[in-house]
């Protein structure tokens, strides 16, 4: 133990700070004024997986990394669409998350707002409708705002973020 202690003693730290892209920055500035103004410093988002192959949630995931970190900008995400100010809603929505996804949608306080983020989740991508699929989001719910991409980046979707929010 005392050898593994005098090691990291004399290695010192390897990592670095994450660079900060400016135009990412200036985005999530954008956002961050938009939400101070609308949600007083914090929006709420619940992420809903409709049917997706996961794509668009590696990307979701991302914003939260130390690259990314959208909680730097007040915006977080939360477990339950009672506390939820928007619904992220991705993947086509298939027959068995219809219901579940109306309901989320009803639980969810008004003000709201939806954005459908990936191709999928705005128009059915190749699944279409069929007797396993609804298609896009927008057959099932109102959506606000979609975000196209396959999957789509995720300062594609800060900006598709700041566009639900530019718009109400």
């Amino acid at each position: 133990m005392l050898r593994i202690l005098k090691k990291i003693w004399r290695t010192g730290t390897l990592t670095e700070a994450a660079p900060r892209d400016s135009e990412l920055e200036a985005l999530g500035q954008q956002l961050k004024r938009h939400i101070d103004r609308r949600f007083r410093g914090s929006l709420a988002i619940r992420q809903v997986d409709a049917g997706s192959c996961n794509g668009c949630e590696l990307e979701i995931h991302a914003l939260n990394n130390p690259y990314y970190d959208i909680e730097r900008f007040g915006v977080h995400f939360v477990a339950s669409p009672r506390h939820a100010d928007a619904l992220l809603v991705t993947g086509p929505v298939s027959r068995h998350m219809e219901t579940a996804l109306r309901r989320t949608w009803m639980a969810t306080p008004s003000p709201k707002f939806v954005i459908a983020a990936g191709s999928c989740a705005c128009d059915g991508g190749e699944f279409g409708i069929s007797y396993a699929s609804c298609g896009a989001v927008e057959n099932v719910i109102p959506v606000d705002v979609k975000i196209p991409g396959c999957p789509p980046t995720p300062q594609d979707l800060l900006q598709g973020i700041l566009a639900a929010l530019s718009q109400k």
